[in-house]
């Protein structure tokens, strides 16, 4: 059985079905309630030039991209089963001289091909070296438009790229929201829970509140024991996930870890993911790794067949992900 989507597809089969065109125009054309979980990453405000035309991140202010995201995101609530949940990673920007400056790995500007495209810059209207503050001017119009804000996570970066600035310091984390579309929603915390750091003394039992998911209780004996999760602790709002290089792909690949945590939390088993920015595959990879069906929207068709030859059709490929 396909899955349910309502436009004409650019692949479909059992699990995998791919769309060509502009994320809310293909958003318009899915049926509500057809997707169970989205994570997505966007391409950040006025950071890269993808060679398309509609494309999203060149919008001539931060406020007209908030906009283009606040309205993109209210399709997709509606596409969004009632118990579902919306996983979104932003990077952020700075006010530069002439555009924007990008901070991390993969945010430099591509100067060269903008001015190639005959594309203006967008800016800010601040003075320069803003810190435009991107990922929570979009949070706030998500939740002013109804989603419910649930959690920032800080995806920090082990291996982040050195940035050569002298008068701040280097940005080594994103954003990862994650929103819910009703107080009740979908959530399972066991796949994602970490090894507890601290030694088992005495028995284990129901818990998990106190240090590192362990709490503190006295047994029938007076004895005093340590309580928590058997499966494990909860892992916290800030994740350690290294970047991934991934050769020959679109060159803002978030690394698969990333995704298979959003997904074994969000997306309840056998469920359908969505990423209206598909791009090189990385959600649709993650989505095949755990069982889970995968609806991915692109602008650009070269990025959907390279993630149809590298990664959706092989999701038995070992990437580094959540084991």
């Amino acid at each position: 059985m396909s899955i349910p989507t309502g436009p004409t597809p650019y692949y479909e089969d059992e699990s995998v079905t791919l769309h060509l065109g502009d994320a809310l125009e293909v958003a318009r054309e899915l049926p509500d309630g057809s997707a169970d979980c989205i994570v997505t990453s966007p391409p950040y405000f006025g950071l890269r030039d993808y060679g398309n035309e509609g494309q999203y991140g060149t919008e001539a202010s931060p406020a007209e991209y908030v906009e283009t995201m606040r309205a993109l995101f209210a399709e997709l609530r509606r596409a969004l089963a009632d118990d579902g949940t919306l996983w979104l990673n932003l990077g952020d920007s700075y006010q530069s001289a002439g555009g924007m400056e990008g901070v991390g790995p993969n945010a430099k500007v591509g100067s060269t091909k903008r001015q190639a495209s005959g594309r203006t810059r967008p800016t800010s209207g601040m003075p320069n070296k803003n810190l435009l503050g991107i990922p929570w001017r979009v949070a706030f119009a998500l939740q002013d438009d109804g989603w419910i804000l649930r959690n920032d996570i800080i995806w920090t970066k082990p291996n982040a790229m050195p940035e050569s600035i002298q008068d701040r310091l280097s940005t080594r984390h994103e954003h990862v929201f994650m929103f819910s579309k009703s107080p009740r929603y979908w959530f399972d915390l066991d796949p994602i829970r970490e090894p507890h750091s601290v030694a088992i003394a005495g028995k284990r039992g129901p818990g998990g509140g106190g240090v590192d998911g362990w709490s503190v209780g006295l047994g029938a004996t007076g004895e005093c024991h340590l309580y928590g999760h058997a499966a494990g602790k909860n892992p916290g709002d800030v994740w350690t996930i290294a970047t991934q290089p991934f050769p020959g792909a679109h060159f803002a690949v978030f690394p698969l870890a990333l995704p298979e945590r959003c997904i074994l939390a969000g997306c309840k088993p056998g469920g359908t993911v969505l990423d209206p920015f598909s791009g090189s595959g990385t959600t649709g990879m993650a989505a095949a790794k755990h069982g889970r069906k995968y609806v991915g929207i692109d602008l650009n068709a070269d990025y959907l067949d390279l993630s149809l030859r590298t990664r959706l059709l092989e999701p038995s490929l070992d990437f580094g992900g959540v084991q």
